[in-house]
């Protein structure tokens, strides 16, 4: 595989900047396989050179993980759930990660899963606004009136919600678009308006969509797809 410069592979290992890296290694304070690199410019491979700082062993960091899930209905979004099916079953991965926000247990669509802490918070912090797209069918045809009331923002728990955007599909089927992401929060405004939600569908979140994954498949996010969700300047 290709060499990452050193300086480079220090900072990717938490340790420190990539120009406190360089003055570490200018300063003698840094050996590859036993051997002290003093000049810039050197490369190591993470697999199989070790890397050491003032005699400790550098260890990378855990390769980062982006995958999308398409969720069936019946599978709990946790990382554990004694005598319940968990999404982490439907993903064959070595690397320990976690879901990004819930789906709850009978609603079905997109589940993002990582272990980057900072993608985690950045999308789970309503500060952030990223919106969340979902397509809802309700036991009995729902009003222009109630469509209005979710538009505008409810009273849910002594707060109100924020605005959020919907469009009629049909006269039991709508589409809602949430720049917030309260406990079962749909659910529970169409419960207010009298009414029950018997699907509830999520098919984007930012700009990440569902698009044809099939129920129960997963896939990884494209690097263009993880910058998307990072800030600018982000290092995702």
């Amino acid at each position: 595989m290709p060499g990452v410069r050193l300086q480079k592979f220090l900072a990717e290992a938490g340790l420190c900047s990539r120009r406190r890296g360089e003055r570490w290694i200018r300063e003698g304070r840094v050996r590859v396989n036993g051997e002290v690199v003093g000049l810039l410019g050197v490369k190591v491979d993470p697999e199989r050179d070790r890397v050491e700082v003032d005699g400790v062993p550098v260890t990378p960091r855990a390769r980062r993980v982006y995958l999308a899930l398409h969720k069936p209905a019946g599978v709990v979004s946790s990382c554990r759930h004694p005598g319940k099916r968990i999404v982490l079953d439907l993903v064959p991965c070595t690397e320990r990660i976690y879901p990004v926000g819930r789906l709850d247990k009978d609603s079905t669509g997109l589940l993002l899963l990582t272990n980057d802490g900072r993608l985690h918070l950045r999308l789970s912090h309503p500060s952030f606004d990223h919106e969340k797209e979902y397509r809802v069918t309700t036991a009995r045809p729902i009003s222009d009136a109630a469509l209005r009331r979710m538009a505008e923002g409810m009273v849910l728990g002594g707060t109100r919600t924020r605005p959020a955007e919907v469009t009629r599909l049909g006269e039991r089927d709508f589409r809602i678009v949430l720049r917030e992401g309260r406990n079962r929060q749909i659910r529970r405004m169409v419960k207010r308006l009298g009414n029950e939600v018997v699907a509830l569908h999520r098919t984007r979140i930012a700009s990440i969509r569902l698009a044809d994954l099939p129920e129960g498949a997963w896939r990884h996010l494209t690097p263009e797809e993880v910058r998307s969700l990072m800030p600018p300047g982000g290092d995702g």
